[in-house]
């Protein structure tokens, strides 16, 4: 039987009891490792600053228990999960919730922007990402970031460092730089493989994404930014003017000579507005060749 909650207190469920109550195991073919530290729940729910009047999105809700949490701070809870134990589990525990709803769905395929014109606001987003599809699910969140209040996603360790890695140093990389031109980021807690069932073979960070209301940076076209920034750390160890001829023609790497930045530097040595000179730069040279 379903857990019950008494009509002052909120259902909070409990990983270790649903899979007793519903004879269920981590399936490793899903990457399933399930959260049972309180103090990371709240990490989690206390960073997305909820109210009665907000929309949650979680992605990848499992058994439900951020669900439960994060239902219980009276916001909307949009569950999104395609495998199809987890949904059952979230169904018969959570489906008398009123402010609960399923998407049982691939959340790559999940479409933010309509979620947040059908509810006529910008939505929180909240999830446990797979590691093997945490980069694209980060860039669809980016492409919708106009209809994302907050973010707020545990990732690998490895992936959160990417994330929080300055641009400018020795750790930069794509995703980070690209991330940061949008958002500002912060780490919001280690999570150990101890808070898992079962542990997983790395640790987790917590990571708050907050979208900017413009580019971190001045920048003429966002698009040529990601290209720039692509190729800059596509071959890491060559020279930007050699990673970038791989990917621009000659009329567009000769429209770089005066931008200010040495194409004899390699991508992780340069800052966000260096990038953006770079782009900018590109971008100028395709408008004019697209007037001639």
């Amino acid at each position: 039987m379903p857990l019950q909650a008494s009509p002052c207190e909120p259902l909070i469920l409990d990983a270790r009891e649903l899979l007793r109550r519903y004879g269920l195991s981590a399936k490793k073919s899903w990457g399933q490792n399930f959260l049972i530290d309180e103090r990371s729940y709240s990490a989690i729910v206390n960073s997305c600053k909820l109210s009665e009047s907000d929309v949650v999105v979680e992605i990848g809700a499992g058994l439900g228990t951020l669900t439960s949490r994060l239902l219980a701070t009276s916001a909307t809870v949009i569950a999104v999960e395609r495998e199809r134990d987890m949904c059952e589990v979230l169904r018969r525990e959570l489906g008398s919730q009123p402010r609960f709803v399923l998407r049982e769905e691939n959340a790559l395929h999940l479409d933010i922007a309509a979620l947040a014109r059908q509810h006529d606001r910008r939505l929180v987003l909240v999830g446990n990402l797979p590691y093997q599809i945490s980069s694209p699910l980060i860039f669809q969140f980016l492409a919708a970031r106009s209809s994302l209040r907050r973010i707020v996603i545990m990732l690998q360790r490895e992936m959160a460092d990417r994330l929080l890695a300055t641009p400018g140093t020795r750790d930069a990389n794509a995703l980070g730089v690209q991330v940061q031109m949008v958002c500002a980021v912060r780490r919001v807690c280690h999570v150990g493989r101890g808070a898992f069932l079962p542990p997983p073979r790395v640790d987790s960070s917590v990571v708050l994404l907050d979208p900017l209301p413009t580019t971190a940076v001045p920048l003429r076209d966002l698009e040529v930014f990601h290209h720039v920034v692509r190729a800059a750390f596509g071959q890491r160890r060559k020279t930007l003017k050699n990673a970038l001829s791989a990917v621009f023609a000659d009329d567009a790497m000769a429209s770089l000579d005066g931008c200010g930045v040495d194409l004899s530097r390699r991508g992780e040595s340069l800052r966000l507005a260096e990038f953006a000179a770079l782009s900018d730069a590109l971008t100028l040279h395709k408008e004019r060749s697209a007037t001639v």
